[in-house]
């Protein structure tokens, strides 16, 4: 929700997708969608189930690569080169 205002089934789909990505740091979706780190986690509670939310607080919290300020400058991108696969 962004001022008041539920997302869209897609905007949820993609928030929820963006967060799952390991690569993908938080700023990049608050960028996006307006929302920030807290509303994520908020979100994913929401979306997932109890156990596949625990395995990705688990997975997110140990990944340097979800907080840009933390990223070696290496990583210059956020996805796999092959994630966007041109058909």
């Amino acid at each position: 929700m962004v001022n008041g205002k539920p997302f869209s089934v897609e905007a949820l789909s993609r928030i929820v997708e963006m967060a799952w990505e390991d690569r993908t740091p938080f700023e990049a979706i608050e960028v996006n969608f307006g929302v920030n780190e807290s509303a994520v986690i908020n979100i994913m509670r929401a979306e997932m189930k109890p156990r596949s939310f625990r395995l990705w607080r688990k997975r997110v919290s140990s990944r340097k690569t979800k907080h840009s300020a933390l990223r070696s400058p290496d990583v210059s991108r956020g996805y796999c080169p092959t994630q966007y696969k041109q058909k």
